[in-house]
């Protein structure tokens, strides 16, 4: 949903009128697909990070359009809030050094925008949720003044018919909010994993994702607080999906894991944004229908935490890639490549094994894997492929880090790059430390000092030392 609208009124005819265009670009990506008309060339890998800018209390500091108008750099954005930015970097083919090519890369850009920050005597801080922010943060003067996003909130209100949002988290402890917004979402930051594929294996690929993502989010965790009650370890999952709800049913959900595998091609889920989700930004296009402007508008505001997405080559051709949402930012910049790297080789393993491991896992396992990995982390209890169950921490260590190395491999990863990233993890995984876990022991040393943590955070996180090395 990065695309810029022109307007955030509208009115009944554009829905209808935007409504025939998406039913005619769906049909049309259905046809290229059949075609082969899509991009089939070895993956490509890509990111795009999430921040905070905060102030010398360690508080959110609502200033991201004087930061930026300071910055100037088109791969530096806004976020929905004025305390968030976004931070992309170039896409990399995935193979030899293209790991440590993305981070060398994302931290020269951090450098650029920690310094900026700096000079407006604030903070840059990647993390999944602020300890720090609060209710009385998230309002819309703290909403950043975009189109988007304006309409946006209108139209997610409409669809729920006026009636505030409901927040229910039930993790260590219970949280119960009503809000009057879509500022919720806000209060979770990401680094969005992207992978562009094979048009023809697309669906493989989403479903490999899929399977991956109990793994991903409970060696990833970092967002264990929100308003100063301890929920889950991934606490960005429940708020996220709750935070833009329409309150209609579960299977309509903005923000979901999905109910299915990909049976036959990646063109069942277009054909699920057409069939079962309200447009919510009905803004009309002159592109050519080529293009697929209404159809990539409306992709762009349904939120799975596994999203597919057609994008364009240099050269014009359309190509599909998988946008890997379930990882929050931070702790580190080698921590969140190391997260990059596990996905990648898993993805890259899963999606070209003879046997489909999606024929060797219910969905419903799948789903649930997901969320119990978000809930509790590294000590959540899994299925895995065959009926097999036990710890997903020990089915990392035994199993899943030598298949991830197996991936990156197969996908032409430098190997002494791979084991270093891999390496990372399986030291998370030894000493029990993620990014959530830290968090979690501070807290329980030196107690519920919200500002205290988010700095001795942001002191860690400028050692550049992965999460697994942090003190108390």
């Amino acid at each position: 949903m990065g695309q810029e609208i022109n307007s955030s009124n509208f009115q009944q005819r554009d829905f209808e009128q935007f409504n025939q265009c998406l039913a005619a670009e769906t049909q049309l990506l259905g046809e290229m697909l059949r075609g082969g008309k899509l991009d089939s060339s070895d993956p490509v890998a890509g990111y795009e990070l999430e921040a905070w800018l905060i102030d010398a209390k360690g508080d959110p500091a609502p200033r991201n359009a004087q930061f930026l108008q300071a910055l100037a750099d088109p791969d530096v954005v806004a976020e929905l809030a004025t305390f968030n930015v976004e931070l992309n970097g170039p896409p990399e083919t995935l193979a030899g050094h293209a790991l440590s090519r993305m981070q060398h890369s994302l931290e020269a850009n951090w450098f650029r925008c920690r310094r900026m920050a700096e000079s407006m005597g604030l903070q840059l801080q990647g993390i999944g949720i602020l300890p720090t922010i609060r209710p009385r943060d998230l309002t819309l003067e703290n909403m950043s003044q975009l189109k988007r996003y304006i309409a946006l909130n209108q139209q997610i209100l409409r669809l729920r018919g006026g009636r505030p949002i409901d927040l229910h988290i039930d993790g260590d402890e219970t949280l119960l909010l009503k809000h009057d917004d879509v500022m919720l979402e806000s209060a979770t930051t990401s680094f969005q994993i992207h992978l562009q594929v094979d048009a023809d294996l697309a669906g493989r690929y989403y479903n490999a994702a899929k399977i991956a993502s109990a793994a991903v989010v409970a060696v990833s965790a970092n967002s264990p607080f929100l308003f100063g009650r301890q929920l889950w370890e991934e606490t960005r999952i429940p708020l996220f999906e709750q935070a833009v709800s329409v309150g209609a049913s579960d299977r309509t959900n903005r923000v979901s894991f999905g109910f299915r595998y990909i049976e036959k091609s990646i063109f069942e889920v277009f054909e699920s944004n057409l069939e079962r989700y309200p447009v919510l930004l009905p803004m009309l296009s002159d592109d050519d229908p080529q293009r697929l402007s209404h159809l990539r508008l409306h992709n762009g505001t349904i939120w799975r935490w596994n999203r597919p997405l057609v994008g364009f080559n240099a050269d014009g051709q359309p190509h599909i890639r998988i946008e890997h949402r379930v990882v929050p930012a931070g702790p580190t910049h080698v921590d969140q490549f190391a997260n990059a790297a596990f996905f990648y080789g898993l993805v890259t393993l899963f999606a070209n094994a003879d046997i489909a491991p999606e024929a060797r896992l219910p969905f419903a396992a799948c789903r649930t894997n997901f969320y119990s990995a978000a809930k509790e982390g590294i000590n959540a209890d899994v299925e895995w492929l065959d009926g097999e169950r036990g710890s997903l921490k020990m089915l990392c260590l035994d199993v899943l880090l030598d298949q991830a190395q197996e991936g990156l491999t197969l996908a032409g990863i430098d190997h002494h790059e791979a084991a270093y990233y891999l390496d990372v993890i399986r030291q998370r995984l030894q000493t029990g430390q993620t990014g959530a876990a830290w968090q979690k022991k501070w807290v329980d040393r030196h107690g519920p000092q919200w500002r205290e943590l988010t700095l001795s955070y942001a002191e860690h996180q400028q050692s550049a030392q992965p999460v697994h090395r942090w003190s108390l």
